[in-house]
């Protein structure tokens, strides 16, 4: 093994994984068999391992779900406790890890108490009794009271191939977002690019060379089920990746790059720029990618494997998770003006209506992975003699709502009564913050709210994209490189902080840098 380059080894070839002591063994690596169970007098019996460190998700007030990978195939056991001296733990058996999924599964864990910080450990149990190394994470369960809150959002990871640097230490991001100790982190979407190959090096916008980490399932756009799951294995070789992971609770959402950029349902890539692809029917990818993103990350699927959700987390706050890919119209229609399904279907979308006006909590933070008014074209799927394709929800025309802003239309003037509504979003790879208001738009039955935006995490950043204005949106802050694809070597890495303070219900936010230092704050007071 080089000394910047992940191959694919044999069982027995591991990689140690820095401070979390994991073992990196690549996804798709056929899993060792079970032994027979039989011992041999004097010889210590081999032990499962741990290969990716452990993840936690999906948390409520009483549990959470814990995530593992094992290099063979065994039991997953959880214990739970108040301390990390695992007094008085609690255990929970979990499901026989196989080759089935990839050596990975997950375990929810129950009847743990609302608001605290709990200590969980994972041990793998191999079939003849043989344990593995534990490996041990944290998690805050949401409360069931008014109570202090801190959560972090961000999205793009290992985009535009800006991939593991050895000489930055990794991804160090993740590091500063795990130093934040936010109670859960909330994932926008892009965890991976999975049409995005790394390579050994690449120019930076300075004429220097950035150096990256490679690996196999990373040497060329993912269309196997096993190289989309490479791309989540990559990530998690990074420490201050699995550092981050096995620290805070995640809520994750999908966007473009887990499967391709900018892809719609039903779209055929025939006839696209699209190097090194020989699948050309975006579905077929879509549902391998959808299984590697639910076998590699802490999350299940909730009613009918849907992707969007809503998660409690106490009198303060409820979040609102959106799926604005599963139910997408053809980027091309984005000037249609009869469109009212939009991004998020016809189902989706009531659902977020009831939802937000159903709802008790002092805020509603609404998590939409594309944002509202930022135009983003699609060159992909340009028709000649027609207006461009948009891959948002906004095409650049000020006037009344067109394509998916109709939708978006609706869902703002049926919740203009709710109190507390927050957007936040990633995806366009800088920060800003954008504030709307009726008296500037075209549009204007709704009330006044903000949406941020954060990341990108750790890939190419961009300058700032324009506004459409049909719904009144006005930047209020950028952070964002004059030069497009910046590397995360040049700067402008970013991830957002929320705090919702129990005593006074004010929601702050904080735009941060790639350190954690804050380059924007903006406080909210509770409508009354």
């Amino acid at each position: 093994m080089s000394s910047h380059t992940i191959s694919a080894v044999s069982r027995r070839t591991v990689l140690r994984a820095g401070a979390v002591g994991a073992l990196i063994v690549p996804a798709g690596t056929a899993l060792a068999g079970c032994s027979s169970g039989e011992s041999t007098p004097g010889v210590r019996r081999h032990r499962p391992s741990l290969t990716h460190g452990v993840a936690a998700g999906e948390i409520t007030t009483t549990g959470a779900l814990v995530w593992a990978r094992s290099d063979e195939p065994a039991r997953m056991l959880v214990e739970t406790a108040a301390t990390e001296s695992f007094a008085n733990a609690k255990t929970f058996r979990g499901p026989l890890l196989t080759p089935a999924s990839d050596g990975t599964g997950r375990i929810r864990v129950a009847g743990l108490e609302p608001g605290q910080r709990v200590h969980y450990r994972v041990t793998l149990e191999g079939d003849d009794g043989a344990r593995s190394e534990p490996l041990t994470g944290v998690l805050v369960t949401a409360p069931t009271a008014p109570s202090d809150i801190t959560f972090a959002w961000s999205g793009d990871v290992v985009g535009q191939g800006w991939g593991i640097n050895p000489d930055l230490g990794g991804m160090p991001i993740f590091g500063a977002v795990a130093d934040a100790r936010p109670d859960f982190f909330l994932h926008s979407g892009d965890a991976i690019y999975a049409d995005g190959p790394v390579e050994a090096t690449k120019m930076q916008n300075d004429g220097s060379a950035y150096r990256s980490v490679t690996a196999d399932a990373k040497s060329r756009p993912a269309q196997t089920l096993d190289e989309f799951r490479g791309n989540y294995a990559y990530n998690l070789t990074d420490e201050h990746y699995r550092r981050f992971a096995s620290s805070v609770a995640q809520v994750i959402s999908w966007d473009d790059h887990e499967v391709l950029n900018n892809w719609f349902p039903g779209e055929d890539l025939t006839g696209q720029d699209r190097d090194g692809y020989t699948e050309m029917n975006v579905d077929v990818l879509a549902g391998r990618a959808r299984r590697a993103w639910s076998e590699w990350q802490p999350t299940e699927s909730g009613e009918r494997g849907r992707v969007y959700r809503k998660v409690p987390y106490g009198p303060l706050l409820d979040v609102f998770v959106l799926d604005m890919r599963t139910y997408k119209d053809p980027n091309p229609d984005a000037w249609n003006t009869t469109n009212t399904d939009g991004l998020l279907g016809a189902e989706q979308t009531q659902w977020l209506i009831d939802g937000l006006n159903r709802s008790t909590a002092t805020w509603k933070v609404v998590a939409n992975d594309l944002p509202l008014s930022i135009v983003v074209p699609d060159t992909n799927t340009d028709r000649p003699g027609a207006r461009p394709s948009m891959e948002a929800a906004a095409q650049g025309d000020p006037a009344a709502p067109l394509g998916r802003e109709i939708a978006f239309s609706r869902i703002l003037s049926e919740t203009k009564d709710v109190p507390g509504v927050v957007y936040l979003t990633a995806d366009v790879h800088y920060t800003a913050a954008i504030s709307y208001e009726p008296s500037r738009a075209a549009y204007s039955d709704f009330s006044p709210f903000w949406e941020f935006v954060s990341g990108p995490l750790h890939a190419g950043a961009f300058p700032a994209s324009p506004l459409d204005t049909t719904f009144g949106a006005k930047y209020e802050f950028v952070h964002a490189p004059t030069t497009a694809d910046t590397s995360p070597a040049e700067g402008f890495q970013h991830f957002g902080k929320v705090t919702i303070s129990a005593a006074s219900k004010t929601l702050t936010v904080d735009l941060c840098d790639a350190t954690g230092k804050s380059l924007y704050r903006k406080e909210l007071t509770p409508e009354r």
